[in-house]
């Protein structure tokens, strides 16, 4: 059967609304949506629109570079499972950059020059890249690829709302700060989950270098910075909601983070672990 035509266990998977959603990577383009937002909340003084320029760029890019590797052949020759969602990957890889490539011709140059590096680590961190030894991605290289996807969610959620609205990023260093502490708290917990996959195809993660148990304790030193992080922002801008909404969100956090290391095989690992940044969105968006 050709591989973009729905089949039956397609048609089965499309009737779970959560699943579709999560394994698609519209729940991932939401949550990056919601982090800009919320970045946004702290720079302006009245709200800003949602169809804004800036807002379809990052929601594009998102589903464009999360979906493009599920239609490519596997590195090393390694074999694709069946995927009954392949036709939606590739009409949302699509519709992603349909939403991608207008709006970014609307951004100014500050934005454009970022947005297009970060576009090239994001592209580099997944598919095979020429200049990289033996054409390897990014993410195969295992101390490298934490530090690299964390600063690709920092930079395009905390730094991009700064330049697209103008704003001198050295005067919110705390919003950076916390930002990258708290997506590296989430990463880690990702690369726990796949410490065995990684270990079969010898890449050398932070939690395989460190031990699994140093690992958490990673977690929540950095969920503990988080906390700091954001009393300080509180000490500068005086936002009680914003304060409330981290400090839950790191309660949640925690939460999620004892539950995935009892049942780290949970099918709702991606919506608990991602759904944080979610959550930190909302409460910060409707207080």
């Amino acid at each position: 059967m050709h591989p973009y035509i729905l089949n039956f266990a397609s048609v089965k998977a499309l009737l779970r609304p959560a699943e579709l959603i999560v394994s698609t990577s519209i729940f991932t383009a939401f949550c990056a949506l919601g982090l800009c937002i919320a970045t946004e909340h702290l720079l302006a003084s009245q709200s800003l629109p949602l169809f804004s320029s800036l807002h379809m760029a990052i929601f594009g890019a998102t589903l464009t570079v999360y979906n493009l590797p599920r239609l490519l052949p596997r590195p090393y020759g390694q074999q694709r499972m069946a995927q009954p969602l392949r036709p939606l990957y590739f009409i949302l890889f699509f519709a992603g950059l349909a939403l991608l490539i207008p709006a970014a011709i609307n951004l100014n140059t500050s934005v454009m020059f970022t947005g297009t590096v970060l576009a090239a680590f994001a592209l580099a961190y997944y598919l095979p890249s020429l200049p990289l030894p033996q054409k390897k991605r990014l993410r195969d290289f295992g101390l490298i690829k934490i530090f690299v996807l964390t600063s690709v969610w920092t930079i395009a959620t905390a730094v991009l709302p700064m330049l697209y609205l103008n704003e001198p990023i050295a005067q919110y260093p705390f919003e950076v700060l916390l930002r990258f502490v708290f997506v590296f708290a989430l990463c880690i917990l990702f690369d726990i989950r796949d410490i065995e996959t990684d270990s079969m195809r010898n890449i050398r993660t932070l939690p395989m270098r460190m031990g699994i148990h140093n690992a958490y304790r990673l977690v929540y030193y950095s969920l503990l910075a988080f906390v700091a992080l954001s009393t300080l922002q509180y000490f500068r801008f005086h936002d009680t909601g914003r304060l409330v909404a981290a400090f839950t969100t790191a309660a949640a956090t925690l939460l999620v983070t004892d539950y995935t290391r009892r049942h780290p095989g949970h099918k709702a690992f991606v919506a608990m672990t991602d759904g944080m940044m979610l959550l930190y969105a909302l409460l910060i968006v409707l207080q």
